[in-house]
């Protein structure tokens, strides 16, 4: 099995059982109001993403959209997954080129944080929601936790993580997530949020196994 799928296999490993398939149709429209809610919170922030205006701008009816999304949260959550989703896209057509494992994250999580840097408004938003998130998100909480493990395993270029990797990965998971919330309300410079995702990325050396 190729590593790539492998690490997805993993990342998936907790993954609640998937619901029914959504036809064509309805993934176009998805499609739309996660751009259209991309859009919103891109201009104005948080508060921009208004339901009503997402609806609109989608071209859905606000029950229809209620019904893929239950909250403004709900949706900003999956808009972050969807961001995600693309970014992971991105870095597999040009992979890292760091030496070690810890430097290839490095540079895969820093790739991802100017990606987000460019659209400062979005990211707070996406942000603000994985912060506001309750139990009732937990499913879309989920799916950003798991493509952020994607994208971290294929960066390692490990097929088969051990326990105290996957432990690794999920600390350098905190720590991007905490370097953004610190970024983004002006409480660290973007050389300290690479400093710190430096030392986080270290763990993945300490816990490789012996001879690797």
């Amino acid at each position: 099995m190729p590593a790539q799928a492998k690490s997805a296999k993993v990342a998936a490993g907790t993954a609640r059982p998937a619901s029914s398939p959504l036809t064509e149709r309805q993934a176009a429209r998805r499609r739309r109001i996660l751009h259209a809610s991309a859009q919103l919170a891109s201009r104005g922030g948080f508060d921009a993403v208004q339901m009503r205006e997402v609806a609109q701008s989608s071209q859905v009816a606000l029950g229809t959209l209620y019904r893929y999304f239950p909250s403004k949260v709900h949706l900003l959550v999956a808009t972050m997954q969807d961001q995600l989703e693309h970014m992971h896209t991105t870095l597999r057509k040009k992979p890292p080129v760091g030496e070690t494992a810890a430097e290839r994250v490095t540079e895969t999580l820093m790739r991802a944080f100017r990606a987000l840097q460019r659209e400062p408004q979005l990211a707070d938003a996406m942000v603000r929601a994985l912060t506001f998130a309750d139990r009732s998100v937990c499913a879309e909480v989920d799916q950003v936790s798991r493509r952020t493990t994607g994208i971290i395993l294929d960066a390692m270029g490990i097929a088969e993580p051990t326990p105290e990797q996957v432990s690794a990965v999920r600390v350098i998971e905190h720590t991007w997530h905490s370097a953004l919330v610190t970024w983004l309300s002006g409480r660290a410079s973007i050389a300290q949020v690479k400093i710190d995702i430096q030392m986080a990325c270290r763990l993945i050396d300490l816990t490789a196994p012996d001879g690797t």
